[in-house]
């Protein structure tokens, strides 16, 4: 199986980026997590996305906040899918990092997920390498029956008390 690469611009972003490490956990998906800055430390950033192919990574996760740059230099260093998850700063709510992360040029795309979307990002790696993989397919398809269920139960619960009266 292919490994997620999941890189956060500063390790402040962590408590957003856990999100992501634990679904990937969650449905068995091997990764690796870094911290490289697109502004401070773009030397790293760029030989990590240039040598993931051959690193073993299918997809890469790219979390940052304000300026936001680290997903589309990541993508501008690699064929491999960038997933970008823009982070709430301390400032314009992450709507920064939103416009950041979703405005890049034809030909470099970012995958964007909602302003500290970690788990869907996560998800979305997934669903990226089941494409090649009917095992890590099936484990999704489980995943949706048991959301699909347990809202199904709140429904019957919901009706129940509204419903019979």
């Amino acid at each position: 199986m292919k490994k997620v690469g999941i890189i956060m611009g500063s390790d402040s972003d962590l408590p957003v980026v856990e999100k992501a490490i634990n679904t990937l956990k969650e449905f068995g998906v091997p990764f690796e997590v870094h911290v490289f800055s697109a502004h401070r430390t773009p030397a790293e950033a760029k030989e990590f996305s240039e040598n993931a192919q051959k690193n073993g990574f299918g997809v890469i996760i790219a979390a940052a906040g304000m300026a936001a740059h680290l997903a589309g230099a990541v993508a501008a260093a690699t064929t491999l899918p960038v997933i970008g998850i823009p982070v709430k700063g301390p400032s314009l709510d992450g709507m920064d990092a939103l416009l950041s992360t979703v405005q890049m040029p034809s030909g470099i795309p970012v995958a964007t997920v909602a302003i500290n979307g970690a788990a869907n990002a996560a998800f979305l790696a997934v669903q990226i390498l089941a494409v090649s993989d009917n095992d890590l397919a099936d484990k999704l398809i489980e995943k949706r029956n048991v959301g699909k269920e347990t809202v199904l139960q709140k429904n019957k619960t919901i009706e129940e008390k509204y419903n019979n009266q």
